[in-house]
C-alpha cells in the first residue's frame, strides 16, 4: 500500500495533483443498486469547494464532478466508481520562488527526502485540494447510510484561533460560512480580517457527529471503530489531533461520572462519544478534531533551500488563512467513510446475529 486508498471492503483510492489537470478518486466496493447520479455528490463538493467567501482561499474551482464509471441507469452496479473533478484555475507561477526552497511547516521538505523530487505547485499531492474527491467519496457513502440506517452526519466548528464558539443549534450550521453553530459570526468576521492584514493564519477545532448508528460497528483490539476513525481523520490535512467522547477532559473525570450509565430508558450520558471497547453503542458518535494553522503565509520566515543553504521564504498564491474553515464536509466525508465500510464488514461476518436484547435507545 502506498498510502493514497482508505477502506477494506469500501475502499477510496485518491489520485492527482493540485495543479494537475484533474483530481479524483476510484471507489471500490460500493454496494450495487444505490440510486445515484453527480447530482448527491455535488451538494457536498459545493460546500467545501473554493471561493465561496472572503475568508478562504480565492482559487475560483467549480469543482464539478463527472462519474465515469460504476452506475447504469441511474444505480450502481457493485463496479468501481471512478469520480473525476478537473482543476480549472491553477495558477502556478505563483509558485516558481519555492521550487527549489522548502516552506516552514509544509510536507515540501519530506517529500524531497523521500521521492527525491516534488511537485512545488500548490503543494502538488500535499495539497488540500485533494480533499475534494474524499468529500465526493463521503458523498456516495452517506447516502448509502442514509438509505440502510437513517444515518445522518453533521460537523460544525467550534473553535478558531483562540476564540471559542459556544454550541447554539446545528441550523445555524449551514447559514455562515465558518459552519459555526451560532446566530452572530461578527466576531469571527473581525477575527479573519485582521489576521488576513497580519499576513498570519490560525488552527481550529472542528466537531463531527454521526446520529442513527447501528450498534456493533467494529472489531476487537486492532480494527477498533474508534481507532479507524481517528485514522481516517489523521489523513485530513493540518490534523494534529484527534478526541473521541470526552476525549482528553476524560483525565480529569471520575470513573462515576465518565462512565455512562445505562437503564432501561437509554444511556444517561455520552463520554464515550458513541464507542465502547471499539464498537458502536448506538450512540451518536462524537468527534473532534484539532486543526493546525496553514503552513502557507504571506510573512517572511527562514528556511533552507535543496542544497542546504539559508533563504527566506515568501509563500505566494491564494491560501486559506484558516484551513479549517472548509474541514467541516471533509470530517463529515471521512467519518462516513469509515462508518460504511465497518456496516459493510460488519453485515459480512455478523449479518445472522440475533440477540435477545434489543439495542437501547440513546436518551442523552
Amino acid at each position: 500500500m502506498s498510502g493514497n486508498t482508505l477502506g477494506t471492503l469500501f475502499t477510496v483510492t485518491n489520485f492527482g495533483e493540485s495543479h494537475g489537470p484533474a483530481i479524483g478518486c476510484v471507489i471500490d466496493g460500493c454496494p450495487p443498486g444505490l440510486a445515484l447520479s453527480a447530482a448527491d455528490i455535488q451538494h457536498d463538493l459545493d460546500r467545501r469547494r473554493p471561493g465561496t467567501s472572503r475568508h478562504v482561499t480565492q482559487r475560483q474551482e467549480a469543482d464539478q464532478v463527472e462519474i465515469l464509471s460504476g452506475v447504469y441507469e441511474g444505480l450502481t452496479t457493485g463496479t468501481p466508481i471512478a469520480l473525476l473533478i478537473r482543476n480549472t484555475d491553477q495558477r502556478s507561477k505563483d509558485y516558481g520562488d519555492i521550487a527549489r526552497q522548502f516552506r516552514p511547516g509544509h510536507a515540501d521538505y519530506v517529500y524531497w527526502q523521500k521521492y527525491g523530487v516534488r511537485d512545488p505547485r500548490g503543494g502538488g499531492r500535499s495539497s488540500a485540494r485533494l480533499t475534494a474527491p474524499t468529500v465526493a467519496a463521503g458523498a456516495v457513502a452517506k447516502k448509502w447510510l442514509k438509505e440502510k440506517f437513517g444515518t445522518e452526519l453533521r460537523a460544525c466548528m467550534t473553535q478558531l484561533g483562540e476564540l471559542p464558539i459556544a454550541f447554539e443549534s446545528w441550523a445555524h450550521v449551514a447559514h455562515n460560512p465558518f459552519f459555526a453553530p451560532v446566530a452572530d459570526v461578527q466576531a469571527l468576521e473581525d477575527y479573519m480580517d485582521a489576521l488576513r492584514k497580519a499576513h498570519d493564519s490560525c488552527g481550529a477545532r472542528i466537531r463531527v457527529q454521526a446520529s442513527n448508528v447501528p450498534v456493533g460497528l467494529g472489531q476487537p483490539i486492532y480494527d477498533k471503530l474508534d481507532a479507524d476513525i481517528a485514522y481516517a481523520m489523521m489523513g485530513l490535512n493540518a490534523v494534529k489531533g484527534v478526541e473521541i467522547g470526552a476525549g482528553f477532559a476524560s483525565v480529569a473525570q471520575r470513573g462515576t461520572v465518565h462512565g455512562d450509565a445505562m437503564t432501561p430508558q437509554g444511556f444517561a450520558s455520552n463520554h464515550a462519544g458513541g464507542v465502547l471497547g471499539g464498537i458502536s453503542s448506538g450512540q451518536d458518535i462524537e468527534v473532534s478534531i484539532a486543526i493546525k494553522p496553514t503552513s502557507s503565509i504571506l510573512s517572511p520566515r527562514p528556511s533552507i533551500d535543496i542544497d542546504g543553504q539559508p533563504v527566506e521564504v515568501v509563500t505566494k498564491g491564494r491560501h486559506d488563512p484558516c484551513v479549517g474553515i472548509r474541514a467541516a464536509p471533509i470530517a463529515e466525508a471521512l467519518l462516513a467513510l469509515v462508518l460504511i465500510d465497518h456496516a459493510l464488514r460488519h453485515r459480512a461476518q455478523c449479518g445472522d446475529v440475533q440477540v435477545a436484547l434489543a439495542p437501547i435507545a440513546a436518551s442523552c
